[in-house]
């Protein structure tokens, strides 16, 4: 396939060009639905006048429907954006680039999306299908599953779709909360998850960032004691990762350290923990759950990410985690494969 796309850029470039523009609206109506005229441009960054004739396209062959509330996309045009994923990726090269990463990364495995969250806010929830589908595939009875916190986390629980056909599954956070979104937070997403799959949960009521002596007081109750050793023998960890600064003014970081660790190098954040380039853990925060020394012996570690303006955070958190999968965008892949190399 791949000689066959070489061949058909080389001869046809305006064909593959308005696949991909066409592939795009319709991606984007999907993840919008129902959706204006004018938002599907905004969100795509391209005039109404061409919107507007693709859209009568795509109408005439029954792709989409136009009603009041906006544009939706048809079954049949559902099938086709599944249909042509595999298609875009071959495209655009993504395999490849797969390759290259996961071969110097040495990671279990690597799926790349096409698009930049950073640039369409829409392929979050392609990284978040995506995702659920993997996690889907692998998910089994008697499975203890821990989850943090974050966007790109949730939009993994929003795509997994609703199953009862597993036995005694767990779902725990993987850290304490934090900030003030409850919908991202990772005991609403556990208990979501668990709904969706007919399993338990326990939550874990305690904030990220508190003080050495209140975990010490905190870690010795038993409830507390309990759900750290489930998280412990967790076999699934489903993890986002965050920019260094960002994510320390969003756990309440004063100045004086923020400004401490970007000195000593943090450009990555994964469950409390900081990064520098060199994948070297230089700062964590105080809390109660996963600690890093055990992510090593967690079967399998779904990282979840996207953007290219987080390429250098997530090469910095997956540099030592060789059994992870990463689940990221194309954006960021390719800001990966320039700091590679």
């Amino acid at each position: 396939m791949e000689d066959i796309l070489k061949f058909q850029q080389k001869i046809v470039p305006e064909l593959i060009g308005l696949l991909k523009k066409r592939y795009d609206i319709l991606r984007t109506i999907y993840y919008n639905q129902p959706v204006g005229r004018r938002v599907l441009a905004n969100n795509l960054g391209i005039g109404e006048r061409i919107v507007r004739a693709e859209i009568n396209f795509l109408r005439a062959q029954g792709f989409i429907e136009i009603n009041a509330p906006g544009m939706t996309v048809t079954v049949e045009g559902e099938e086709i954006i599944n249909k042509l994923k595999d298609f875009i990726r071959e495209l655009r090269g993504l395999s490849e680039i797969e390759k290259f990463i996961k071969d110097n990364l040495e990671l279990k495995d690597i799926i790349i999306v096409p698009g930049d969250c950073d640039k369409d806010k829409t392929v979050v929830n392609e990284i978040g299908r995506t995702a659920a589908n993997y996690f889907k595939s692998i998910v089994k009875d008697n499975d203890i599953i821990a989850l943090t916190g974050g966007s790109t986390v949730k939009a993994v629980i929003d795509n997994i779709t609703e199953a009862s056909n597993l036995k005694n599954v767990l779902v725990v956070p993987a850290r304490g909360g934090m900030g003030r979104n409850v919908e991202t937070q990772a005991n609403t997403l556990s208990a979501k998850l668990a709904n969706k799959i007919a399993g338990t949960y326990k939550l874990l009521h305690v904030p990220d960032n508190l003080s050495d002596e209140a975990v010490k007081t905190i870690i010795k109750e038993k409830d507390v004691k309990d759900i750290i050793k489930n998280i412990y023998n967790a076999d699934i960890l489903i993890y986002g990762i965050g920019r260094a600064y960002k994510m320390a003014k969003r756990r309440g970081m004063s100045e004086d350290k923020i400004g401490e660790i970007q000195l000593k190098g943090a450009v990555g954040e994964a469950f409390g923990y900081y990064f520098d380039k060199q994948g070297k853990i230089i700062y964590s925060t105080p809390s109660i759950g996963i600690k890093n020394e055990r992510i090593g012996k967690i079967k399998t570690l779904i990282a979840v990410a996207g953007g290219s303006s987080k390429a250098e955070a997530m090469l910095a958190v997956e540099r030592n985690n060789r059994n992870s999968i990463l689940i990221t965008d194309e954006g960021a892949a390719r800001q990966i494969v320039k700091f590679i190399k």
